[in-house]
């Protein structure tokens, strides 16, 4: 289902969907996203700029503002996701530029970013190849782009992992989802060096759980 709906254009979160993965997230992910902005952190300095894709409600980029003095913008399809993160961003006192654009037309001169990252989300993007060749374009030379997705590899038992804490109607949602939507739409690691090596980028590294992956890759001087 997921990749036949995404063969009509990236998909977004909206409404009531966009206003309970807002609670969800504060309530169960705080944790994987102050660990996730520490390790975009180790790569960045002060006065760095930082693009997120698809942030949803921005609790990402909301950690990584928390961390240094880092310009940072973020990008999603969602226009009710724009709103909910910069109501975040304004209650947790940081400065962060939410806007509502498409992956696939970056509305970002060339070489405005230090580094670029996508979580969750690059399943989602009807032409992923182009995905790439934007952040690509987007990134200054010698910058570093960051996606982390699921792994369509995943098992079952894996895909427990990833509610433990959660109760009752979420629990039974979030399984669903990720058993029957979410991770049939997802990459393999496979798959994403096939998309990756169609691109400018070179070196690229991708790590591999049973949980998910995450890319990593620089752009050329």
């Amino acid at each position: 289902m997921m990749k036949f709906l995404r063969r009509f254009g990236d998909l977004g979160i909206n409404g009531a969907a966009a206003q309970w993965y807002d609670e969800n997230s504060r309530n169960h992910r705080t944790e994987e996203m102050r660990e996730c902005a520490r390790e975009i952190a180790s790569h960045i300095h002060d006065g760095n700029s930082v693009l997120e894709i698809a942030p949803g409600p921005g609790y990402l980029s909301i950690e990584l503002a928390k961390l240094g003095r880092y310009e940072i913008a973020g990008l999603d399809i969602s226009e009710d996701f724009v709103e909910v993160a910069r109501r975040n961003a304004k209650q947790a006192g940081v400065q962060i530029d939410f806007r509502k654009g498409n992956i696939s037309s970056i509305p970002f001169p060339d070489d405005s970013f230090d580094f670029i990252v996508c979580t969750a989300a690059f399943k989602n993007f009807k032409e992923p190849l182009k995905a790439l060749c934007e952040m690509y374009r987007a990134l200054k030379p010698s910058a570093t782009a960051m996606i982390v997705d699921m792994n369509r590899s995943s098992s079952n038992r894996d895909l427990e992992a990833l509610t433990q804490g959660v109760k009752g109607f979420d629990a039974l949602f979030l399984k669903l989802s990720f058993k029957y939507f979410l991770r049939k739409g997802a990459y393999t690691k496979a798959e994403m060096v096939d998309i990756a090596s169609k691109t400018q980028f070179k070196g690229y590294d991708i790590k591999e759980t049973e949980l998910r992956f995450s890319l990593t890759s620089k752009r050329d001087h």
